[in-house]
């Protein structure tokens, strides 16, 4: 059935506009950013059978442009269409995060930090740095691949904190296995780290470690 031969109340940019965005499933959303279906499927057909083959919306949105163009009805004017979405949702993220100390907001660090590296296939090891009042002066992901010990360099950690000319730092990797919990090598980079950083006057004053739509803060754990 066409969308427009539905009911006014059961579309979904009628529905969000009553109820509020929050009102509406997973489908109902995808529906309105695809807007139109496909010969076979109205938008929200089309929506719940992408669900159904990715099965989740953050696969759909991090789905990678051959993946994305696999999908009948699926194409480039769509693909640029999601990925201004996703930038514009993470500039967001980074503009309010900017705006007060992350001491009093630690929350939206955290969502910041899940937005950028809970998607990401490989280990990715970033900073959050920090003006003296614990704003956020950027975002820089500067190790990638396995994260060990031997691999993440103190001497670079310092180099980019300097230049920023940071008084703290949040750090912040990943786990692409989708499981949070820190290894025992999470835990001696972070010391290392710690001691490097001392040296030049810098706080460590979190290590936030991202999995699947979950994360672990060392400050939370008492380990910072």
């Amino acid at each position: 059935m066409k969308l427009y031969h539905c009911p006014k109340h059961e579309r979904p940019r009628e529905k969000l506009i009553a109820l509020g965005a929050s009102s509406l499933s997973d489908a109902e959303l995808l529906a309105i950013f695809l807007r139109t279906g496909t010969t076979e499927m109205n938008a929200i057909e089309l929506s719940q059978h992408l669900l159904n083959h990715y099965g989740s919306l953050a696969n759909i949105v991090h789905s990678s442009e051959q993946q994305f163009y696999q999908q009948k009805g699926l194409g480039p004017a769509k693909y640029a269409q999601l990925k201004a979405s996703v930038e514009i949702s993470n500039r967001c993220l980074f503009q309010d995060l900017t705006k007060k100390s992350v001491l009093e907001d630690t929350k939206s660090a955290e969502i910041f930090l899940k937005s950028q590296l809970s998607h990401q296939t490989r280990e990715v090891f970033a900073l959050l740095l920090l003006d003296n009042q614990h704003r956020v002066l950027q975002f820089a992901p500067i190790f990638f691949g396995t994260i060990d010990a031997a691999s993440v360099y103190p001497r670079i950690v310092v180099q980019k904190v300097l230049e920023n000319n940071a008084a703290a730092v949040i750090l912040a990797h990943n786990h692409p296995s989708g499981v949070a919990e820190p290894s025992q090598a999470d835990r001696q980079i972070t010391e290392r780290l710690i001691n490097a950083l001392a040296l030049i006057d810098v706080r460590v004053l979190d290590h936030i470690v991202v999995g699947q739509g979950s994360a672990v803060s060392f400050a939370q754990r008492g380990w910072i």
